[in-house]
This record gives C-alpha cells, sequence and structure tokens, in this order.
C-alpha cells in the first residue's frame, strides 16, 4: 500500500511500533526527520500524531481516504446564548436577515464524502509571497503545493463532524483572534495549529473559498461574538472573502494572506 492510499480509518486501527514505521517511511519520501510520535485520545479512541520537520519547517501527517466533511446546520443544537448573540446580530441590522441554521447553510460547505490522499500538511500556515494566482507555481518549484479545499477541511476538523474543530460551542465572551491560550491555540487531532485566529485569511486551491478566518471583517464590523467566531468553523468557506482576497481589491495584498504547504506522498 502506498502512503498516498493510507485511509483515516486504518490509521487509527495501528499500535504505535506500526505507526512509527509509516512515520518513518513519510519521513524519508520528504527528505525530513521525524520529531514527534505520540496518542492522544480523538472521538473515543486513539489517534497517533506525527511530526516530520523538514527544510526548517513541520509538517504533520494527515491521514485521508473516503471521509465525511461539511456541516448540516439541521443535525446541530445551538446553545440558547450561541441564538441569542445571532438574534442581536440581526436586529442590529448587519444583512443576516436569515435565521441562524439557513444562514449557516449558506457559509458552510454541505455534508459529503470525500477521498483526500494522504499527505503532509504544515504544522503553521505560510504568509504569501506572491499573489494568490501565481503561488502554485512558486509552491511548485520548491516541490510543495496548496492543498484543496476538501484536504483543508479534513485536516482542521480531523474527522470530528462539529461546528469547530474542538467542539460545537465557542467562548463568546473571549476574542476569536490574537495571540494567548484558550482553545483555539490548542493544536487539533493532528497536531496542527490551525482555525487559531479569525484575522487570519487562508488560501486553498479553490478560488470560491478561504478558510480558517475571514481577514477580521466580523470583530472589526462589530458583527457580534457568535459571528466573530463562525469564520473559524470547519466547514466555513467565508464566501465573501474569498469573493475579495479574487477580486480586483485583493490585487497586490498577497502578504494579508497565508496558506498551509501540503508535500504530497507515494
Amino acid at each position: 500500500m502506498s502512503l498516498a492510499d493510507l485511509t483515516f480509518t486504518h490509521w487509527r486501527s495501528l499500535d504505535r511500533t506500526a505507526a512509527g514505521r509509516i512515520a518513518q517511511e513519510a519521513a524519508e519520501q520528504a527528505g525530513g526527520r521525524v520529531v514527534l510520535l505520540d496518542t492522544v485520545d480523538h472521538l473515543g479512541g486513539p489517534l497517533h500524531r506525527v511530526r516530520i520537520e523538514r527544510g526548517g519547517r513541520e509538517f504533520a501527517l494527515v491521514p485521508g481516504g473516503p471521509v465525511r466533511l461539511g456541516f448540516d446546520p439541521d443535525g446541530w443544537t445551538p446553545t440558547p446564548a450561541q441564538v441569542a448573540d445571532f438574534e442581536e446580530s440581526r436586529a442590529e441590522g448587519y444583512g443576516y436577515e436569515l435565521p441562524l441554521k439557513e444562514y449557516l447553510a449558506e457559509v458552510l460547505s454541505p455534508v459529503r464524502t470525500a477521498t483526500p490522499a494522504t499527505v503532509l500538511m504544515a504544522v503553521e500556515d505560510e504568509t504569501l509571497t506572491e499573489p494568490a494566482d501565481a503561488m502554485a507555481q512558486v509552491l511548485a518549484a520548491r516541490g510543495l503545493r496548496m492543498p484543496s479545499a476538501d484536504e483543508w477541511e479534513h485536516a482542521c476538523g480531523a474527522g470530528a463532524g462539529t461546528l469547530f474543530r474542538w467542539g460545537d460551542e465557542c467562548p463568546l465572551d473571549e476574542p476569536s483572534y490574537g495571540g494567548g491560550g484558550g482553545v483555539r491555540h490548542e493544536p487539533n487531532a493532528f497536531g496542527l495549529h490551525i482555525a487559531y485566529d479569525s484575522y487570519a485569511t487562508e488560501l486553498s486551491a479553490d478560488r470560491t473559498a478561504v478558510h480558517g478566518g475571514d481577514g477580521g471583517e466580523a470583530v472589526c464590523g462589530g458583527y457580534g461574538a457568535l459571528l466573530s467566531w463562525l469564520p473559524l468553523a470547519t466547514a466555513q468557506r467565508n464566501p465573501s472573502t474569498a469573493e475579495f482576497v479574487y477580486g480586483p481589491d485583493g490585487e497586490g495584498m498577497g502578504e494579508e494572506f497565508s496558506t498551509r504547504l501540503v508535500l504530497s506522498l507515494r
């Protein structure tokens, strides 16, 4: 079996010794070295996490295969505080006329099954050095690429299926941006520092979506606490931000955006 065909389900069935062998093989393919192999509890069972250092940057192993992506608002029960905060935003006239679940259906990707390959993905996002449309060629010269939207979403949620990578709730009394601690800065199940700042704007290969933040639009606009946290939702595609990034107003602003480097495995 090639590493690219390794499935998330099979990866979760491996013992630590077998996981270590795969980690070493991935490191050899990447021309790097294994710097971490640990095991965490995830979705009621053990999940091995691997970090590989290559060229001074750390990558996490993200097993793929058939996975469920997207979010079903009808299957989600918001807390009273989430509903109240959203209704306050609607009442203040920020253009969010739809009820909460209908709004989520507009901005989150739908439930579906995808089959991403197993890859190495950078633990930290990297600021663009060229305009968004030129980054694919720049990264290819380094043996890297941008993730697809499905790859980004799977890497963020790690099969959780919840609104955010850590669960269905968010700390409405805390900021969704900046440094410090809090749930948004904790490594996710694969060990990635991802969806951690609503001011971030991570690009994928999908021009209709950006991920992990909205560039601070909701915070700066004073839209409300829940609307400031929702850009960090795993399935959030931030369509209005994507339209800005790839439109005329986004030209020349490459340094304001980032992407998460991907190294394909074979």
